[in-house]
C-alpha cells in the first residue's frame, strides 16, 4: 500500500503544472551623455551614437538606457550636470567636448568616462590621462585632431581660393583662437588673418554683414561645439553675404556650406559606442588606449560653389571624398 502511495505521489508530481524558478532580473546598463550644446541641435549626433550601440547589441529603451544631460549652451552648468550623473551612479559617462570631459573627470574618479572628442592640447598636461597608450585612470575614448587640422583647413581653403588675401576666423572666445598651425600656413601664403567675434547669441547675420563690408575673401569656421550645432545659421549668413567658408564636419558641406574637412562624425560616434560597449562588457578604461581618428573626409559642395560664382580647381575635386553636385 505504501509502495502504491509513493508511486502515485511521484506520478502526481510529474503531472503537476511546471512552475519555472524565478530568474534574476538582468540589470539594464545606464549610460550618461554629457554635452554642452543645446538639446535641439544634437538629434543627428545622438542618432549616430545610438546606431553604434545598436550594432553592438544595445538597444535604447530595451537593453540600455541613456541619460542625456545638455548644458543648453551654458558651459557653467556642466560641473553640476556631471555631478548629477555621478551621483546617480550611471555605469558609463560619455563626455562630448573638452569642457564636458573636464567636468566629468572632476565629478568622478571611479565611474568610467568615454571622451567623445577632446580637441586641442592639454589632455595629458591637465592630468585627464597619463598617456594615450596607457590612460591609467577612469578616462579614455576618442581624441580628435582639432587644432592640428585647423592649418590643413586653411590650406584647402586657399587652394580653392588662390587669390584670397583676407581670411576671417570666427572666434571661439576661449583664449588664443589663432592656433600655431593656422598662423604658420597664413604666414607662408602671405594672407592676412582676422579674428572675428560673434556679436551676442546667434549673431551670425550681423557678423557676416560686417565681414562683407570689410571685404573679407573667405571664412574659416574652426572646430568648436557651438559652431558644430549652430551650423545652419552660419551657412545661411554666409550664403546671404556670398562669402565662401570652410567648415569642420562633412554634414556642414552637405547642408550647403562650401567645403568641409575633418574627421567623419559618424565614424567617431561609432568608435565612442565601441568604447562604451567594451567597458560595459568588463574592460577597464585604464587599459583602453586613447584613439585618434583614422578616417578624414573632404567634402566639396559644387552647388554652393556655383552659387558663389566659384570654380574649384580639378586637383582639389579629385582629392575630395565627396563632391556634391
Amino acid at each position: 500500500m505504501r509502495r502504491r502511495t509513493f508511486i502515485a505521489s511521484v506520478v502526481g508530481g510529474l503531472l503537476a503544472p511546471f512552475t519555472p524558478l524565478a530568474q534574476p532580473m538582468r540589470k539594464v546598463p545606464r549610460v550618461g551623455y554629457l554635452i554642452p550644446t543645446k538639446r535641439a541641435g544634437i538629434a543627428t549626433l545622438m542618432a549616430m551614437f545610438t546606431e553604434g550601440l545598436r550594432a553592438r547589441g544595445y538597444v535604447e529603451g530595451q537593453t540600455i538606457k541613456l541619460e542625456l544631460r545638455t548644458a543648453e549652451g551654458d558651459y557653467s552648468r556642466l560641473p553640476a550636470l556631471a555631478a548629477e550623473l555621478a551621483q546617480s551612479k550611471v555605469d558609463v559617462i560619455v563626455a562630448a567636448s573638452p569642457p564636458a570631459i573636464v567636468a566629468a573627470s572632476r565629478a568622478t574618479k571611479t565611474i568610467p568616462i568615454v571622451m567623445a572628442f577632446w580637441g586641442g592640447e592639454g589632455l595629458i598636461e591637465s592630468g585627464i590621462v597619463s598617456s594615450f597608450a596607457h590612460p591609467g585612470g577612469n578616462v579614455t575614448g576618442v581624441y580628435m585632431l582639432a587644432d592640428e587640422l585647423e592649418g590643413k583647413r586653411l590650406e584647402i581653403l586657399l587652394q580653392a581660393l588662390p587669390k584670397a588675401r583676407k581670411i576671417a576666423v570666427i572666434s571661439r572666445g576661449i583664449g588664443d583662437d589663432l592656433v600655431r598651425e593656422v598662423r604658420e600656413v597664413a604666414a607662408t601664403a602671405k594672407v592676412e588673418l582676422l579674428l572675428t567675434e560673434v556679436p551676442g547669441e546667434n549673431g551670425y547675420g550681423a557678423l557676416f554683414k560686417t565681414m562683407a563690408r570689410d571685404k573679407i575673401d573667405a571664412v574659416m569656421v574652426p572646430s568648436f561645439p557651438r559652431f558644430a550645432f549652430e551650423y545652419e545659421q552660419i551657412i545661411a549668413a554666409a550664403a546671404a553675404e556670398r562669402i565662401p567658408a570652410i567648415y569642420e564636419w562633412g554634414y556642414m558641406a552637405r547642408a550647403g556650406g562650401l567645403m568641409a574637412y575633418g574627421a567623419s562624425l559618424a565614424g567617431l560616434e561609432d568608435r565612442v559606442a565601441e568604447y562604451v560597449s567594451r567597458i560595459l562588457r568588463g574592460a577597464r578604461p585604464a587599459d583602453l588606449p586613447v584613439e585618434q581618428p583614422t578616417r578624414l573626409e573632404l567634402v566639396v559642395n559644387l552647388k554652393t560653389a556655383r552659387a558663389l560664382d566659384l570654380t574649384i580647381a580639378q586637383p582639389l575635386l579629385l582629392r575630395a571624398d565627396e563632391v556634391i553636385q
